[in-house]
C-alpha cells in the first residue's frame, strides 16, 4: 500500500487496547517499585488509560484483570469509562495468585481446587455480560515443576474439561482468547505451553475459542511472525498481547528490545487482513511498567505499534510478490526492508493533526499538566498494584 492516504485511513481505523494493571505500581519478583499518583481504585485506572486514548486517539479500551479490579457494581465501572470516553475491553482471569492453585488450578489433582478455578472463570463470563465485554482472556500458570510430579495427559484432560466448560457459558458475541506460555511458574512443563497446544484446544471447542500470541512468551529465536501468518489462515488468531523481551517474559514496552520484529509481525497481520476490523483480532499491550511512568510509557507503546503498523502498511505488495514470483531473493528483501527503514513519524504527526491531536502525544500530554494533578490528589489510600 504506497498510496499515503490510503494509509493515512487505516491507521485512523485503529484500535490498541492498553491494560489496567499497567498503571499500578509495579516491578520484579524482587521488588514492586512505588510511583507518585499511581491509582488506588479500578475507576483510577480507567481515568489513566482515558489519557493514553486522550493524546493517541487510538486506545478506546481498557482491558481489565479479576479479581484486581473487583467492584461491587460492574454496570457503574462500563459507565465511568464510558464517561471518560473509553470502554471495557477484554476481562482477564486470575487462577495463579492463591495459594490453593500452588499444584495448579483447572489442572489441580484435587477436584475441589478445580471447582473454585472454574468458578472464578464462569464469573468473568457473568462480569463480561455486565460491562458488555468481547473478550474472555485466559492464561493458566498450571503446569509442573518434576518429571513424573503429575500425570501430562491427565492434565490435559482436565483442562479441555475447564475450557469446555467455560466455552458453554459464553454468549453468542462473545469468545474467549487462550493464552500461552514456553514456562514461569512452572519450569518443567507447562498446560499450555505454546500456540499448537492453545490451537488444538480451540478448533476442538469452534469458533468462540481463539488463540492469543504474547509476543514476550515464547523461546529465544522463535519465528512468532509465522505463528501469526499460520493462525491468521487458519482464521484463530484472536489477538495479541504486546510486549518486548529481552530475555524471557519481560514485559517491557512493546517495540523497544526489537522494532524489526514487531514490524514483521505487522507485516503478517497485514498480509493475512487481521488488520481488518471484521476478522476482531484483538490489539492489546501487555506490560508492566517498572521504572518509568506509568501513562506516558503507555503512550509511547501505542505510538511505537503506531509505527510499526505505518511501515508495515507501506510494504509495496505488488513489487515484492513480484520479486518473490520471480526468485529475486535481494530485490524481495530491499522492498521489505525499504519500508522498515521508512521514517513513518512525519505522516503519523500529519496523522494526529488531522484528527486535531497534537502531533507529538508524549509532550501534549507531559504539558497537560494530569500528572501533576493526580499525584497530589493521590496521595493517601493504597495505591493499586500487583494483586491489588
Amino acid at each position: 500500500m504506497n498510496d499515503t492516504s490510503a494509509v493515512k485511513d487505516a491507521l485512523r481505523r485503529q484500535q490498541i487496547e492498553t491494560p489496567s494493571w499497567a498503571y499500578g505500581n509495579s516491578g520484579t519478583r524482587f521488588k514492586v517499585f512505588a510511583q507518585r499518583g499511581v491509582p488506588r481504585t479500578p475507576q483510577e485506572k480507567i481515568d489513566d488509560a482515558a489519557q493514553v486514548h486522550r493524546f493517541t486517539g487510538v486506545a478506546p479500551s481498557v482491558a481489565v484483570h479479576i479479581p484486581w479490579d473487583k467492584v461491587d457494581d460492574y454496570a457503574a465501572l462500563a459507565a465511568h469509562a464510558k464517561e471518560k470516553g473509553v470502554r471495557i475491553g477484554a476481562v482477564n482471569t486470575n487462577v495463579f495468585q492463591d495459594d490453593d492453585y500452588m499444584l495448579g488450578s483447572v489442572t489441580n489433582p484435587d477436584p475441589a481446587v478445580r471447582r473454585k478455578a472454574l468458578d472464578h472463570l464462569l464469573e468473568a463470563v457473568d462480569i463480561m455480560d455486565m460491562t458488555g465485554s468481547r473478550d474472555l482472556k485466559l492464561w493458566f500458570s498450571d503446569g509442573t515443576n518434576y518429571p513424573g510430579q503429575d500425570d501430562i495427559r491427565t492434565r490435559q484432560d482436565r483442562m479441555a474439561e475447564a475450557l469446555a466448560a467455560v466455552y458453554e457459558r459464553l454468549g453468542d458475541d462473545q469468545r474467549f482468547l487462550l493464552e500461552y506460555k514456553l514456562f514461569e511458574p512452572a519450569f518443567y512443563m507447562t498446560d499450555v505451553p505454546d500456540w499448537g497446544a492453545s490451537y488444538a484446544h480451540c478448533v476442538k471447542l469452534g469458533p468462540k475459542a481463539q488463540v492469543v500470541v504474547d509476543t514476550g512468551h515464547h523461546a529465544p529465536g522463535t519465528n512468532i511472525e509465522f505463528i501469526v501468518a499460520f493462525l491468521l489462515r487458519e482464521g484463530r488468531l484472536g489477538g495479541f498481547d504486546f510486549n518486548s523481551r529481552f530475555y524471557a517474559d519481560d514485559d517491557l514496552m512493546v517495540g523497544s528490545a526489537d522494532p524489526f520484529q514487531l514490524f514483521r509481525i505487522m507485516y503478517e497481520v497485514v498480509r493475512g487482513g487481521g488488520y481488518d476490523a471484521a476478522t476482531g483480532v484483538a490489539f492489546m499491550l501487555d506490560q508492566c511498567h517498572n521504572i518509568e511512568p506509568k501513562i506516558q510509557g503507555q503512550i509511547r507503546s501505542v505510538m511505537n505499534v503506531q509505527e510499526a503498523t505505518a511501515k508495515a502498511l507501506l510494504v509495496d505488495a505488488e513489487a515484492l510478490s513480484a520479486a518473490q514470483s520471480s526468485g529475486e531473493v535481494l530485490e524481495a528483501n530491499a522492498v521489505f526492508m525499504d519500508a522498515f527503514n521508512t521514517d513513518v513519524r512525519p505522516l503519523l504527526a500529519e496523522l494526529r493533526e488531522e484528527m486535531g491531536l497534537h502531533p507529538d502525544p508524549v509532550a501534549a500530554y507531559k504539558a497537560s499538566g494530569y500528572y501533576e494533578r493526580i499525584a497530589e490528589e493521590r496521595k493517601g489510600g493504597q495505591a493499586a498494584g500487583w494483586g491489588a
